[in-house]
């Protein structure tokens, strides 16, 4: 594990796992005694800094054009791995804001001939990241490769591999000390 890594496995989990008497429901849909809040442990500018360099470390062999994901979980990653990697960010809506341009993803106007990465906070099945990929490919951009901050399952790289998209996450359930989760099929989602 590299420095980096292993910075950000003491950030998470000091600021960021929680841990339950009952199990919780994941957004997943999946349960769990344990709760991986990355929103609160990168909350602080240089630890959201560490983590999208320790991403950017993890994807150092892939070259894209434009970072993003499903918002709420990839927002601050696109934006932060953006900067330091000089790329342009987008974000995907979960549905269209119904005005405006009406579009699902703002940001950088990615479509045909671009060169997208995918990212994503806190992975338990991919299903985020799967719509992400889905609305990436209705523009007709390519995804060359996929990065999650922590993954607490296979199911995601599972996917991945199938589709032969290169997978790859900053920490695992692994190194936090956890359970995995999100262990069951992998079924695509509708957009």
């Amino acid at each position: 594990m590299t420095d980096l890594r292993e910075q950000l496995v003491g950030v998470i989990r000091m600021r960021g796992l929680m841990r339950f008497d009952e199990p919780v429901t994941l957004a997943s849909g999946e349960k769990s005694r344990e709760f991986i809040d990355t929103k609160a442990a990168l909350s602080r500018g240089e630890d959201l800094e560490l983590a999208c360099n320790a991403l950017l470390e993890r994807v150092s062999d892939l070259d894209f054009d434009a970072v993003g994901g499903m918002t709420m979980g990839a927002d601050q990653f696109a934006h932060v791995v953006a900067v330091l990697a000089r790329r342009e960010w987008f974000v995907v809506r979960k549905a269209p804001k119904g005005r405006g341009t009406d579009r699902l993803l703002e940001g950088a106007k990615v479509g045909a001939g671009w060169r997208v990465l995918v990212v994503d906070d806190v992975v338990t099945t991919g299903g985020s990241m799967r719509k992400a990929c889905e609305t990436i490919e209705q523009v007709r951009a390519e995804v060359v490769g996929a990065v999650a901050i922590v993954d607490r399952g296979e199911a995601a790289a599972r996917y991945f591999e199938e589709r032969k998209i290169p997978y790859r996450s900053v920490l695992t359930y692994r190194d936090l000390g956890i359970e995995p989760v999100g262990g069951g099929s992998v079924q695509p989602q509708a957009v």
